[in-house]
């Protein structure tokens, strides 16, 4: 458009006529190709204007037969240089150049002072206001007053309101996309019953439209209550080629807003490296990226800029995964879900990442991803599994350690278990020698007594056995377990200390109880706590019965139940709450880790231990097991 323009005016200066009007006419249909009919119009205009001076009298009538509104405005043609003038007369080089600043303006707030002022020197007007849309609200963003001839424009963002403008004339311009002139506002129906217009008694009253591409941006609203009749349509000729071009520098400037905050949005979103943000091409190329990833992967920018690529820090591994899924994935869908992988940093060393990418619309070839760095996280996983670790080695050894002093309690009760058979087995094998100095040898005599030391000698075995599994570290085991068979052997392996004790020992075995799934030597070792922890409360009881009831049953949910109830002195309701709790003991020697290692045992084979108080006396201790699968 600068070729037009600066021809126009070369011709001016030059007083060639003919030149002048050449390039009117260029100038007339560029805006017609782009649009823009009513600028077009003003330039048509001052092509036949200069066509009649130059005497190309043919040339005027081509253009009137082409355009035949143009002869009906020169017809009623004013003066040139005036506001008053029709559209044929206007001052082009003037709307050029506010054309071109609206056009060129980028700030918003200069684009709405340059309207403003503008439109409130050509119209005449009193006051104006700028009215803007978004979405179905209307706001004033703009208003300008006139004192002494000086222009003051304000900046506004505030609703449209009936103490402001008269909001039906407002509408029905919105309504209709026409211009509304008012010569007289307060003696003119429709609009002289508006609550704006009876209150300020308003008289000249513009309200034009701004149109882009047939959608409603907005409208320009003037006033002037001095003078009525003050905008005739010849004086608003000017104001309507100047709104179409105020709607289209309105939307592009609200969209160029719109990009400047969003382009601002991501900048502080990449500047503020809580992640790294890298920009990419297929080939592998890194074409941007942010501080956060070069910090990452141990890079500076010169590095980047020297041609850094994917593929320079992708371990082998990693490099077909990277070639085949992720590259297919991007040309695919345009996305890449969120993935773990690794980079080599610039020492050689790896990074655990987080990385996900888009490519761009419009661009497929390129896009941006978003790198998480993992290596705390992967840190604190580590951590936590070493802590886990260490965790279950301690309960191990502390449930060694319970075992062993369990053992310790009841080491009488040992001796005296294993010596019952060994003493029978004795004692049966001098039977066998006696019966074999008969004459003759009884041999069946020899043969039971011998029966009974192989059986006495095979009981010892057992009981040596078990007291060794539960000494040792054994490692926990999931076998098929019957629990009446382990209860019998624990309270065979605490009978001599019961009696030692006076505690009378009762069992109640169900006969239809389900297998379970466990370590046998773990849970006797549960049952073993549970009543050395019995007999003791007893023992240290004054007066009163001392008996000791264990029974097994088959829950609702084909659980099995086992319960260890005495008659001691039983519980308090406070020390219920931490009898499971680690280093909470009640006696006065312990380390308080009996109950608690029991109910971590328990719960490990997905059962529940818990405690309760006894009727009239004593506690009662019960658990449950699972069936086996």
């Amino acid at each position: 458009m600068d070729l037009y323009e600066k021809a126009i005016r070369s011709a001016q200066d030059n007083s060639f006529v003919h030149i002048e009007a050449l390039a009117y006419e260029m100038a007339a249909k560029f805006y017609l190709a782009r649009g823009f009919p009513q600028i077009a119009q003003l330039y048509l205009q001052g092509a036949r204007s200069c066509y009649l001076r130059w005497g190309a009298d043919g040339k005027v009538r081509q253009l009137d037969a082409v355009h035949p509104h143009l002869r009906t405005e020169a017809a009623s043609a004013l003066p040139t240089g005036t506001i008053a003038a029709s559209v044929e007369h206007l001052d082009l080089a003037s709307v050029i150049k506010v054309s071109q600043a609206f056009a060129g303006e980028r700030i918003m707030e200069k684009l709405l002072e340059s309207l403003m002022r503008t439109a409130m020197e050509q119209a005449g007007a009193q006051r104006g206001l700028l009215v803007v849309l978004r979405g179905a609200e209307q706001r004033i963003t703009a208003e300008a007053t006139i004192s002494a001839d000086l222009v003051t424009i304000h900046m506004r963002d505030v609703s449209v309101d009936v103490a402001l403008l008269p909001v039906s004339l407002l509408r029905a311009v919105l309504r209709t996309c026409e211009c509304i002139i008012l010569d007289d506002a307060v003696g003119q129906s429709p609009f002289a019953a508006d609550p704006y217009v009876q209150q300020r008694s308003a008289r000249s009253i513009l309200c034009l439209p701004l149109l882009n591409q047939a959608k409603i941006v907005g409208a320009l609203y003037l006033e002037n209550n001095l003078v009525s009749g003050v905008f005739s349509p010849a004086r608003t000729a000017v104001l309507k080629v100047l709104a179409s071009q105020a709607a289209i520098s309105l939307d592009n400037a609200y969209l160029y807003q719109e990009l400047e905050e969003r382009e601002a949005r991501i900048r502080r979103l990449v500047d503020s490296n809580v992640i790294g943000i890298v920009i990419w091409d297929l080939d592998g190329r890194l074409l941007e990226a942010n501080d956060a990833f070069l910090r990452m992967v141990q890079y500076d920018r010169e590095e980047l800029n020297a041609g850094l690529r994917w593929f320079d820090m992708t371990p082998p591994e990693w490099q077909e995964v990277h070639a085949r899924s992720e590259i297919e994935e991007l040309v695919a869908t345009g996305t890449m879900q969120a993935r773990e992988k690794e980079y080599f940093r610039k020492d050689g060393t790896r990074v655990p990442v987080l990385i996900g990418a888009a490519a761009f619309e419009g661009r497929p070839d390129q896009g941006v991803a978003y790198i998480l760095d993992l290596t705390n996280l992967k840190r604190a996983e580590e951590a936590a599994r070493e802590s886990e670790r260490r965790y279950r080695q301690v309960q191990a050894e502390l449930a060694h350690a319970n075992r062993v002093a369990t053992i310790g309690q009841i080491t009488g009760s040992i001796a005296h278990e294993v010596n019952q058979p060994i003493t029978a087995a004795v004692i049966g094998a001098q039977a066998a020698s006696r019966w074999l100095e008969h004459d003759p040898p009884d041999l069946e005599e020899v043969r039971r007594a011998l029966a009974r030391v192989v059986r006495n000698g095979t009981r010892a075995g057992d009981v040596v056995g078990r007291i060794r599994d539960l000494i040792k570290k054994v490692p926990p085991r999931r076998d098929l377990l019957e629990v009446n068979g382990l209860v019998r052997e624990v309270v065979e392996l605490t009978g001599s200390e019961a009696n030692k004790n006076g505690v009378f020992v009762e069992m109640l075995l169900a006969d239809d109880l389900p297998t379970i799934r466990g370590d046998g030597v773990q849970l006797q070792q549960v049952a073993l706590n549970l009543i050395i922890n019995a007999i003791e409360a007893m023992s240290a009881a004054n007066g009163g019965p001392r008996r000791l009831l264990i029974r097994t049953e088959k829950t609702e949910a084909n659980h099995v139940l086992v319960v260890v109830q005495d008659s001691g002195p039983g519980l308090a309701s406070t020390t219920v709450e931490r009898l499971f709790e680690s280093f909470y003991t009640t006696k006065t020697v312990g380390l308080g880790m009996g109950l608690s290692i029991c109910r971590s045992i328990i719960e490990a084979h997905g059962g529940q231990l818990w405690a309760s108080a006894n009727q009239p006396r004593g506690a009662v201790f019960r658990f449950t097991l699972p069936p086996a699968d």
